[in-house]
């Protein structure tokens, strides 16, 4: 049989909050019930901070309330505390059967933000973390105050990519201070873990692992804050469109035909969860022999113009395949920190230049997506 909405909200009802015997699906603390094509069901409960104990046991009923129905392969619950100081809590009723907007949606915007895209792939491999990078740094260049999260728990590059080590400082409670790497506000799982340590992490880790590293770093005022995703179309994803008011998503491909089919999935997913698309970059677009000069598409080229052209979308530009940025990537000195006005790093902040005019345009950051998948 296969799970539906209506299913999780009547199991839902049948989970009281409080000693007054209100159900969740009646608290109004209820977020959308998001259920992916692997028949797994996530959710978020609101709640206040001070109450994240006590309601942890509602967490856990509720997992197992919905666990209990035919057909549905795993659960995801998290509680969320969003909710802006002073705010008051929503007691309006959900609707049994209909999609529910998140919870205090207006307050979950990250404070001092201004700003939020995702740099995301349809796969691994494309050069997403090294584009990331270098058009954070290209939009600091036009004297932006920028931040770069990676979300890529599983693959996390920015230590690697700006040569930052060592662990963040705490603040205060579990408030982090973001690492500099050339003037960008830095954060990763990566400073938090050994660097050879093996994330063998289920859905609900990695979605609270990146929903805590939006929320307890202290950002401070940024224009942009750029996150660079995992690659895929999966929990993380999902989390971020959820958690956060992400203004757009900018996808990176190679030439080639199977890395357009995943980059295409990643434009469809975004487009699900109603969040623009920025552009499409074709990264290694051709190779430049450090030889004798001579460009060889190993990968094919112009694939990805072709297809931002066919999805209706803004097409950033290309991206050479080059030791230049091969090297200084590996280096931890990436090349528009440390060749702003060669060839390669124009690229990026051409590219860059583009995001700003669109995001500028735009005005203030979109409230967070409704969540609607058929």
């Amino acid at each position: 049989m296969a799970i539906t909405r209506e299913h999780v909200l009547q199991a839902l009802a049948t989970v009281p909050v409080d000693a007054a015997g209100t159900t969740l699906t009646a608290s109004g603390r209820l977020s959308d019930i998001v259920i992916d094509q692997n028949a797994r069901v996530m959710f978020s409960i609101a709640v206040e901070p001070a109450e994240a104990s006590a309601m942890e046991k509602v967490r856990q009923a509720a997992e197992a309330a919905v666990k209990g129905l035919p057909g549905v392969k795993a659960v995801f619950a998290s509680l969320t505390a969003d909710r802006a100081p002073g705010a008051p809590k929503t007691s309006s009723p959900v609707q049994p059967g209909r999609p529910q907007a998140a919870p205090t949606a207006k307050a979950q915007a990250i404070p001092g933000v201004k700003h939020v895209i995702a740099v995301a792939s349809g796969k691994g491999g494309v050069g997403k973390s090294t584009t990331a990078c270098n058009l954070a740094l290209g939009l600091q260049a036009m004297g932006l105050k920028v931040g770069l999260l990676d979300a890529d728990i599983y693959g996390p590059s920015m230590p690697k990519l700006f040569g930052v080590h060592g662990k963040p400082r705490v603040i205060s409670g579990r408030i982090l201070e973001p690492m500099d790497g050339y003037g960008i506000r830095l954060m990763s799982i990566g400073f938090l873990v050994d660097e050879e340590a093996a994330m063998i992490w289920r859905g609900p880790m990695v979605m609270s692992a990146i929903t805590q590293m939006l929320r307890e770093v202290a950002w401070g005022e940024l224009d942009v804050l750029v996150v660079d995703m995992p690659p895929g179309t999966g929990d993380a994803q999902l989390t971020m469109a959820q958690a956060t008011p992400l203004a757009g998503a900018v996808i990176v491909s190679t030439p080639q035909d199977l890395a357009l089919i995943d980059a295409r999935r990643g434009v469809t997913m975004f487009r699900r969860v109603e969040i623009p698309i920025l552009g499409i970059v074709e990264n290694m677009a051709t190779f430049i022999c450090p030889h004798c000069g001579k460009n060889s598409d190993i990968f094919g080229h112009g694939g990805a113009r072709e297809e931002a052209a066919r999805l209706g979308v803004p097409f950033l530009g290309e991206v050479p395949l080059t030791m230049e940025i091969r090297e200084t990537s590996d280096a931890g000195r990436p090349v528009v920190a440390v060749d702003p006005e060669g060839p390669q790093a124009q690229i990026y902040r051409r590219m860059a230049a583009e995001i700003w005019q669109t995001l500028s345009g735009g005005g203030a950051a979109r409230p967070a997506p409704r969540i609607v998948i058929e």
